[in-house]
């Protein structure tokens, strides 16, 4: 699906946006106001304020940020903190760290969101099951969650749009009733009650930790704008805001009857719902609870996807398990999330504790967001006073929230941050690892080599190792190679073959690209083939090659006349054989020491990627794998002085 189908506007797209886009701030009002009225006894400008607090917080954020701001940062129609690093690495390179923390931090929150929602549906049941043990129906529920990513999301997303239209149909109802009974609550509008929340105590500082929990859905919201596109997200958003808005209020409004009074471990959610109602609404709920995991471990498979592209993380198996391009599964993130989840879970046990641990990391990712977005109006020329005002208002927002949320840091909100650090510490030394050898590794000019090369291809007292041999090559150049490539064809055993293919996958920022050229460095023998793919498009290299040789077959580039037995027929192409080298470093390299501890990390990093052959779609009947002790350039030269 080209990005321009996913941004057209429908009842169809809006009803899938529905279903996808919103799972985690849509159900924010299952644990917001729980939060933020705590264990203490309830009074009217905690109510308000922390109202007032939630409508100015989902305007300011969500709206003006996020859905008005943000959005128009789509990278090809793809959105996220790693899409928005894409439109600017040309410039502004020296992002990339805070791009990595962000993106890191995002991952990281990524592990508890299923948790929170989940634990905060089951927990409903606590009021008709006192006594009822949720943790055990909570893991259950979340594996099942991860046993059906690889099914894909598109199937799911055609059901989950109905179940959250239903699911925010219920929070407007259910708001709606509140208030009716209670209008004094709609004074909250005035941000007066959000100031004087703020300035009450410091108790009501740190519990803008609680506020901000109901604008954490909001990065994910960017981040999935590949998966329906923007004009949809800002049609649904008006809906869902009114819905979340009406939900909070009508909370309040039951809230502002109750002052004196300790709700201790009573839902306010489940509180405004009629007895009759409860299980039903403990159903939807659940359900609701389901889609917003869904929708955050897509959200975090694209996340990882775009973070392949820049080479922060190892090429991990990524599989499209339907038709959708925006649908993406790597089974490696899947169980490695899962296990997160579980982890989170066990040792939370209580949504009231994972609480703590949420959204001290998201801050962190709305700041580095909040830095790019500064860059890219920058680089799209708006006026720098305008900029600054917008920026300033952010900064002061996100600032406020990043130290209310730091007082979390000893009850629960080390546990995201240190998994943020851990994924940091991962992508940059893989990101670093790879710098550094590409920085040493040698390449060479195939025009030095042509003339051994075709020696080699007429030398019929060697035995013929292929008609196609072909290496995969990073060299950008048209007529380079590294030099362990020719290593292999000349030195290690000369391996002579009809035609010699050096093959450059560049991956692009556009999605869908499929170009290639072909640069010819001797006629009829030695090629070097660049393949241009869009970022979603799958690597089937065998096939595509297979298709280029065709083609150059039709227009007389190549002749395999003379490469025929007798028996073979016209139309086959000869047999291919795939030369993959696998690198080690060696001790031999004179490099930093912490260089080299870089390097060494980064090479135990790639054993967690799909094997090569997966990923670049090859067929494995064809490859053959070197191990090759890679010396990396020596820093110094070696003097050893002969003594007779």
């Amino acid at each position: 699906m080209g990005h321009s189908r996913i941004d057209k506007l429908s009842a169809a797209g809006l009803l899938v946006t529905l279903g996808i886009i919103y799972g985690d701030i849509g159900t924010s009002p299952l644990y917001v106001m729980s939060a933020i009225v705590g264990d203490k006894p309830i009074d009217e400008l905690t109510v308000l304020g922390g109202i007032s607090c939630v409508f100015w917080t989902l305007t300011l954020q969500t709206t003006i940020k996020y859905v008005i701001l943000t959005l128009r940062a789509d990278n090809k129609g793809e959105g996220g903190i790693f899409s928005l690093f894409s439109l600017l690495r040309r410039r502004f390179p020296y992002l990339i760290i805070g791009t990595m923390i962000g993106g890191a931090m995002l991952l990281a929150d990524g592990i508890i969101t299923p948790p929170i929602s989940v634990s905060s549906a089951i927990e409903g049941l606590r009021i008709i099951y006192p006594d009822i043990k949720t943790v055990p129906i909570v893991i259950a529920i979340i594996t099942i969650i991860f046993i059906f990513q690889r099914a894909g999301t598109s199937t799911v997303g055609k059901a989950f749009g109905p179940i959250m239209l239903l699911w925010f149909g219920m929070l407007s109802v259910l708001g709606v009733s509140k208030i009716i009974e209670n209008p004094d609550v709609l004074k909250a509008i005035n941000p007066i009650y959000v100031v004087k929340f703020i300035s009450s105590s410091k108790e009501a500082f740190v519990l803008l930790g609680a506020v901000f929990l109901c604008t954490t859905g909001a990065e994910a919201l960017y981040s999935d704008l590949g998966h329906c596109g923007k004009k949809n997200i800002r049609i649904t958003w008006i809906f869902v805001k009114i819905s979340l808005l009406l939900n909070y209020f009508g909370q309040g409004a039951h809230l502002l009857g109750l002052q004196g009074q300790v709700i201790g471990t009573k839902s306010p959610f489940y509180a405004i719902m009629p007895d009759w109602f409860l299980l039903i609404g403990i159903g939807i709920a659940t359900m609701a609870a389901i889609i917003a995991s869904q929708a955050l471990i897509s959200g975090s498979f694209t996340l990882v996807s775009e973070a392949i592209r820049l080479h922060f993380f190892p090429k991990f198996t990524v599989k499209y398990p339907s038709d959708i391009k925006g649908q993406i599964y790597i089974p490696f993130i899947n169980t490695a999330l899962l296990v997160g989840c579980v982890a989170v879970v066990l040792y939370f046990k209580e949504s009231k504790a994972m609480e703590a641990a949420y959204g001290l990391a998201i801050t962190v990712t709305m700041l580095m967001t909040s830095l790019l977005l500064f860059y890219y109006l920058k680089m799209k020329r708006w006026p720098l006073v305008i900029i600054w005002m917008i920026m300033m208002v952010f900064f002061t927002v996100e600032s406020a929230f990043l130290l209310a949320n730091l007082a979390k840091f000893t009850h629960g909100g080390y546990v995201t941050v240190v998994i943020g650090i851990v994924i940091m510490a991962f992508m940059y030394i893989f990101w670093k690892g790879g710098q550094i050898k590409s920085r040493l590794t040698d390449n060479v000019s195939l025009l030095n080599f042509r003339d051994k090369l075709r020696s080699l291809s007429q030398d019929t007292t060697l035995p013929k190792y292929a008609t196609h041999l072909i290496y995969l090559s990073k060299a950008k150049n048209d007529d380079e190679v590294e030099t362990l490539l020719l290593q292999s064809i000349l030195q290690k055993r000369p391996k002579r073959a009809d035609f010699y293919w050096f093959v450059n996958v560049d991956v692009t920022d556009e999605p869908y690209t499929m170009e290639y050229k072909v640069t010819t460095i001797e006629k009829n023998d030695i090629y070097k083939v660049r393949f241009k793919l869009g970022f979603r498009v799958q690597q089937k290299i065998s096939y595509y090659l297979r298709l280029v040789i065709q083609e150059m077959l039709n227009n007389h580039e190549i002749d395999l006349d003379p490469y025929y037995h007798a028996f073979s027929d016209k139309r086959y192409l000869g047999d291919f054989r795939f030369v993959l080298i696998d690198e080690e470093v060696t001790q031999e390299n004179e490099l930093p020491i912490l260089d080299n501890m870089v390097l060494n990390a980064y090479g135990k990093m790639k054993f967690l990627a799909g094997r090569p052959e997966k990923w670049f779609g090859l067929d494995e009947s064809m490859v053959t794998k070197e191990l090759v002790p890679v010396i990396i350039k020596r820093s110094k030269d070696v003097k050893l002085t002969r003594i007779r």
